[in-house]
């Protein structure tokens, strides 16, 4: 038997908004760490639609954990990549 929640859904996966609530495409990546859990190089991600990107980012700068902006298609071409990870996580899982 299928688990419904662990089922691949059809079709390629589209990144989305980490802002609690939003379903939109994700079009910019907020790498971030928080200095008191992540070491320096160290980068954790958010994901952000146009309309989310500035609170977001406004968020994270505000304790200082912001440490860069990219759009997701320089992100995945390579050029936010350096000791981080994927880009995920929910703007919620704070």
């Amino acid at each position: 038997m299928t688990d419904p929640v662990t089922a691949s859904l059809p079709g390629p996966a589209v990144p989305v908004c980490s802002a609690k609530g939003c379903r939109e495409a994700a079009v910019w990546v907020l790498a971030w760490n928080n200095p008191k859990l992540h070491t320096p190089e160290r980068r954790k991600t958010w994901l952000a639609c146009e309309e989310h990107r500035e609170h977001l980012s406004r968020f994270l700068g505000t304790r200082g954990f912001l440490k860069d902006v990219v759009t997701l298609a320089e992100w995945e071409g390579g050029g936010g990549r350096e000791g981080g990870e994927e880009p995920q996580g929910s703007a919620t899982d704070r």
